[in-house]
């Protein structure tokens, strides 16, 4: 009998296919997926239907990606980051972000290397980890402040350690690492010659009082990063599936190698739509977190009248929230409790812990907050029974 390969034998359906299923079943408000219930700017909209109409782009798209949208890429770095890259070189479009993460390990860590990973993480790390032959090394944040300590994260470091996987702002936390945090990790990095793969798809995503940095800017770490962003998340079109990767070009010249082979090109017009949108003005991104803060705003107003105790996120779509003033159970058995009973969908955050960590986040769930604002209060009229 043909048997699967032992690289995926460990591997179950992801926690998104199984609640998502879940809440279909039950007709339940999903807060689970980050997946928003609305559409992006509707220039980009209009530039992708240009785009499929122009007869130009309905065939492979260069490897790579689109000259226009590399420059894109780069030029948004520029703005935003005053960092100069190689729009030619430097710069990689994959159809994704998890895509990016994925050709990243498997074009900069060999078999036998570790990995850094820090909990809670996005459940597509791991396998790409294994399946790159290389063994993933914890460290955890922790309750109530998402933080982890400098001391573990030091352990973590041998003479093996080849990468560490960087998510700020962070999900599923809603942290937003500060330059402290970050200038602990990049001596690390610096001291035992490693390099970060940054996934910083919420980059745009971060309310007051809170900045993002992008590590690379910090001294020595330019040369040692790929940076990692997403059109799904910055312009709100999940369903384009465009990705990219930039940093040193020879960094990138190793992903590169990876994602010829995977999926070779990146869907040609909504390259294009999405190098349209980083045309707009710089009020794009301050009504996108506007909105932003008016849905979180929401759903920390919705946490609490359910009697869920959570820390403010300071970036991202999400927020954590601990349950155990309403429930006894744990993390999966409220999700399905709130599902099945309740009529909410949520996301259990044990599945973003390795076995030995997974205890510290037992009485914990995800919400999403990328949802309609009638959406976010149905779901608050729901949840209100727990506290009754």
């Amino acid at each position: 009998m043909p048997k699967t390969a032992h690289r995926v034998a460990t591997f179950g359906t992801t926690i998104f296919t199984e609640i998502n299923t879940l809440a279909q079943e039950h007709n339940a408000v999903n807060l689970g997926q980050g997946r928003p219930d609305f559409d992006g700017p509707q220039a980009a909209i209009e530039a992708a239907v240009a785009a499929l109409r122009s007869g130009k782009a309905n065939q492979y798209a260069p490897g790579p990606g689109t000259p226009e949208l590399k420059t894109g890429v780069a030029n948004h770095a520029l703005r935003f980051y005053n960092m100069e890259i190689d729009p030619a070189n430097g710069v990689l479009v994959t159809p994704g972000a998890t895509e990016a993460v994925f050709c990243s390990i498997m074009g900069l860590v060999d078999p036998g290397d570790e990995v850094i990973v820090i909990e809670p993480f996005f459940d597509s790390y791991v396998p790409g980890i294994i399946m790159a032959g290389a063994t993933p090394v914890y460290v955890p944040l922790r309750p109530p402040d998402w933080v982890f300590d400098p001391d573990e994260l030091r352990a973590a470091f041998t003479p093996r350690t080849r990468a560490l996987i960087l998510n700020t702002p962070h999900n599923p936390t809603g942290r937003v690492f500060t330059r402290g945090e970050l200038q602990t990790i990049a001596d690390l990095c610096q001291e035992y010659d490693v390099t970060v793969i940054s996934d910083e798809v919420y980059e745009h995503l971060v309310f007051e009082g809170s900045q993002h940095i992008p590590i690379a800017t910090l001294p020595g770490m330019f040369e040692r990063t790929v940076a990692i962003g997403s059109a799904g998340k910055t312009f709100g079109m999940t369903g384009w599936k465009v990705g990219w990767a930039y940093g040193h070009p020879e960094l990138i010249a190793g992903v590169k190698r990876a994602q010829q082979f995977v999926s070779f090109a990146t869907n040609h017009p909504a390259q294009l739509a999405v190098a349209h949108a980083f045309t707009l003005d710089s009020t794009y991104y301050e009504e996108y977190q506007a909105l932003y803060t008016a849905k979180r705003d929401l759903m920390m107003q919705a946490l609490d009248a359910a009697g869920l105790k959570a820390r403010q996120p300071e970036g991202t779509y999400f927020v954590m929230a601990d349950f155990s003033d309403v429930f006894d159970g744990d993390d999966v058995a409220f999700s399905k409790y709130l599902i099945q009973e309740i009529g909410v969908a949520c996301i259990p955050p044990t599945a973003f812990y390795s076995r030995e960590h997974a205890h510290i986040v037992n009485k914990q769930v995800r919400f999403a907050f990328c949802k309609g604002d009638d959406t976010l209060r149905a779901a608050g009229e729901r949840m209100a029974k727990l506290r009754r």
